[in-house]
């Protein structure tokens, strides 16, 4: 299993800037925190700015090859971890 503490940190603190730009507090997180309609503040626009940056970040790019599902922070961190 990959360990994904690395860029569950970097989703973190890119998360708390783009909610702390709309003037907004980052709730605590947890691999199982879900993006959309939980307790995130944040909306797919948001989403869509958080993998443009994490791409610009980490250089690398999970969905070059086409789309791939994820719901939780986790899921998110593990597709940068598989892409790596």
């Amino acid at each position: 299993m990959t360990d994904t503490q690395p860029m569950l940190a970097v989703i973190a603190e890119e998360l708390a800037r783009i909610v702390a730009d709309k003037g907004e507090t980052l709730p605590p997180l947890t691999s199982d925190s879900v993006f959309l309609g939980d307790a995130l503040p944040i909306d797919s626009l948001d989403l869509a700015t958080l993998l443009v940056v994490l791409e610009q970040r980490t250089g690398q790019d999970p969905f070059r090859d086409g789309l791939r599902q994820f719901t939780t922070v986790g899921e998110l961190a593990a597709l940068y971890d598989l892409a790596a």
